[in-house]
Parts: C-alpha cells; structure tokens; sequence
C-alpha cells in the first residue's frame, strides 16, 4: 500500500521552529517530486515548498528565508525545517508526492498523486 505521513507538527511559539518529516512506505521516494502544502480553516490549501527528484527546490513567497526543504533518499524522507515561525503559518501540513520529471516540482496541487494525512502546526504565543 502506498503510504505517505507526515510527522512533527505541533503548538510553537512565535518565532520558533518546527521540523516535518514525510516518509513514504510501499514505494521510494526518489524518482518523485515532493512538495508541501498547507490548510488554515476557511481557505484553500497552497504550496508551501516543493523539491524534485534532482534537488531543484521552490518556496512560496511567504515562506522564503524561512523554510528549507530537504530529502534524504536512504531514509525515504523528506523534511521541511521551518524557522522563525508566525501566527500565520498555522495550518494542517500535508506532503504529496507526483511523477514529474526529475528537474520539475510544483506547488500545484492537481499535480500530485499521493497525500498524507496532514499534521497540524499551531503558531501562537
């Protein structure tokens, strides 16, 4: 069965940090593009991050500076380190995985064939 979960999410203060582990089971990670996205209530849910299978990674806008992902193929893991934290970052954290090719990823959603089940990140003080 192909599975991804997500772990590492949780309530942080304001300027704090957060480190997301994705990891897959029932098949390997390294020939798929990864990304992040996430889902505050009330909006639609958006690209956060996303790193394909050659390393090429992207970051929303909102998020440069502060966010970096990562993968480590022997582990079947990607991560999203998440640094100075804010309010508006909280939201539920899903990774999602698609067959692109290997110096493609996007933060469009439609694009990607297998989800976790989401981790929750609560930024407040």
């Amino acid at each position: 069965q192909l599975q991804l979960v997500e772990s590492g999410g949780g309530l942080v203060q304001p300027g704090g940090s957060l480190r997301l582990s994705c990891r897959a089971s029932g098949f390997t990670l390294d020939s798929y593009a990864i990304g992040w996205f996430r889902q505050a209530p009330g909006k639609e849910r958006e690209g956060v991050s996303c790193i394909s299978s050659l390393r090429i990674r992207k970051y929303a806008d909102s998020v440069k500076g502060r966010f970096t992902i990562s993968r480590d193929n022997a582990q079947n893991t990607v991560y999203l380190q998440m640094n100075s934290l804010k309010p508006e970052d909280t939201a539920v954290y899903y990774c999602a995985a698609a067959s692109l090719d290997g110096w493609v990823c996007s933060q469009d959603t439609y694009k990607y064939n297998y989800w976790g089940q989401g981790t929750q990140v609560t930024v407040s003080s």
